[in-house]
């Protein structure tokens, strides 16, 4: 993958999660500035998901850990545990939030 799509992947990620946190209809604030997509949570913990251009990884900072993701067969996979980006986020997101919710691209 080179940088033009490696960008326009990541965007349309990020824009993703912005979209099923929308849809989840939990209160949960975001926030997008450049790369970096911030989820705080009625708890005061914050989600970071960032992008990392020169490895081309997108990067999630939780409460309990980090990780670091790689577009793998077309999916975003953990390079450490090799769980896919969308069943992480999602249990992420429910751990923080204290409720249930499975987040998905539409």
């Amino acid at each position: 993958m080179n940088d033009s799509e490696y960008n326009l992947i990541t965007d349309e990620l990020l824009l993703a999660v912005e979209e099923a946190i929308e849809d989840s209809g939990e209160d949960i604030d975001y926030e997008s500035v450049s790369g970096l997509l911030t989820l705080t949570f009625k708890n005061k913990t914050k989600i970071i998901i960032n992008k990392q251009a020169p490895l081309h990884q997108v990067w999630v900072a939780t409460k309990f850990n980090g990780h670091h993701f790689e577009m793998v067969d077309g999916l975003w996979q953990d390079n450490r545990g090799g769980g896919e980006f969308w069943q992480f986020i999602s249990s992420a997101v429910s751990k923080q939030a204290n409720v249930e919710l499975i987040l998905s691209a539409q």
